[in-house]
């Protein structure tokens, strides 16, 4: 699977009216939202979007007849396969009415064609890992963590050690659990 290596846009008119998909990767619901907020155009006719991200999804018509602009929006990612993903078409509309199929066409092959073009990187799978490590074996854990390049989502601290959660590229997740007993003396526990 892939995402957006960069922001990308492509715009095309359609009798006449302008529409201008715009793109980018995210890595949650509240990016895209954000992305949304910060390039819809208050003047514009309206400010269509979806997103993926994995198993989530969202999109909107924003007063388009239903199903005639978010859903197509949506069709376009699953159909190019990139996740991580959110894509806003603007429509400015110059006049003449496309009808229901028209704007299924024009939002769908706007998006789609925007990310074809967009410069794409590979999405990595990551998996979450629970790890709970004695006091004594902290120092060892976490060049461990490092050098697995493995994320720190959290960390807490309780009367007999340290738990952390932990993100890594999912190809790396037995060799860290191999690194970790290691460092720890079999000591560490995964949940």
């Amino acid at each position: 699977m892939f995402t957006l290596a960069a922001p990308f846009e492509h715009e095309e008119e359609i009798k006449r009216s302008r529409f201008l998909a715009r793109a980018s990767s995210v890595d949650s619901a509240e990016e895209a939202l954000a992305f949304l907020e910060r390039i819809k155009d208050p003047e514009a006719t309206h400010n269509c979007w979806a997103y993926r991200i994995g198993d989530a999804y969202r999109f909107s018509d924003d007063g388009e007849p239903g199903g005639t602009a978010g859903r197509p929006i949506l069709a376009a990612i699953d159909g190019q396969h990139v996740d991580h993903v959110v894509v806003v078409v603007t429509r400015w509309f110059g006049g003449t009415k496309l009808g229901a199929g028209g704007l299924v066409r024009a939002y769908g092959g706007v998006a789609s064609e925007c990310l074809r073009r967009a410069p794409r990187k590979e999405v990595l799978p990551c998996v979450r890992l629970h790890v709970e490590v004695a006091f004594e074996d902290i120092g060892a854990v976490y060049p461990v963590i490092e050098r697995m390049s493995a994320r720190k989502i959290a960390e807490q601290y309780g009367d007999t050690g340290l738990a952390l959660d932990l993100e890594l590229d999912a190809r790396c997740e037995v060799l860290l659990r191999d690194a970790l007993r290691d460092a720890t003396r079999g000591r560490v526990k995964f949940a």
